[in-house]
């Protein structure tokens, strides 16, 4: 099955020059495009695309705000922000918005599609650099919910970097399953992405920094 794709730029050559090297991996295929944020929400819906590549600056809604509607709604989609600038408080709000990941819109195309297979799977990526940024963005609830031993290792398997099939298989469960599990771990901390919650478990101290590397 393809990864299917949801383009949002309001540039018209972005998006073509995106649809073009995306489409020549065999994986991945381009089912939509959006000129802002309000016909993102409106195409995601009615699309249900497995990523959203999602600009942040644009025209009658933004992207932080179309990426926080569309993690909220359709929580199955994950959202990888597109920015021409590589700015702490451009980050950090993508991230509260429940973006999986940042990427600059110079990033070369292996990488991007290295990053939109990754987000499909479930598979937070995330540099030590970049953690120790975001970490204290991470809201810590007051009394979180208790996680049960399962998502527990579910949680700490994420947070070090596993993809939803590599989770399945280490802990002799389905990949529906981890799906299942991530769901209510999200639920329960309170957070609107995978990325939120591995971030979570590094401030807690289930794993470190530097493993999720």
């Amino acid at each position: 099955m393809t990864i299917q794709i949801l383009l949002v730029d309001d540039h018209a050559v972005v998006r073509q020059g995106l649809k073009m090297f995306l489409e020549l991996d065999a994986d991945l295929e381009i089912i939509g495009e959006a000129e802002n944020g309000e016909q993102a929400i409106q195409l995601a819906g009615d699309l249900k695309p497995d990523v959203v590549l999602m600009d942040l600056l644009m025209p009658v809604l933004d992207g932080i705000e179309a990426t926080a509607v569309i993690r909220r709604d359709y929580p199955d989609t994950e959202v990888i922000a597109l920015t021409s600038v590589l700015e702490d408080a451009s980050i950090m709000a993508a991230m509260r918005a429940g973006a999986t990941g940042y990427l600059l819109k110079d990033t070369q195309a292996d990488e991007l599609c290295r990053a939109i297979k990754s987000a499909a799977a479930g598979q937070v990526q995330l540099s030590p650099q970049v953690a120790a940024r975001l970490i204290q963005e991470v809201p810590v609830p007051d009394s979180p919910e208790k996680l049960t031993e399962r998502e527990t290792e579910v949680l700490c398997l994420l947070a070090l970097g596993r993809a939803n099939k590599e989770i399945a298989w280490e802990l002799g469960i389905g990949e529906k399953t981890v799906k299942t599990h991530v769901s209510n771990i999200l639920s329960k901390l309170g957070v609107p992405s995978r990325t939120q919650a591995a971030l979570y478990a590094v401030r807690i101290g289930l794993v470190s920094i530097e493993e999720t590397g």
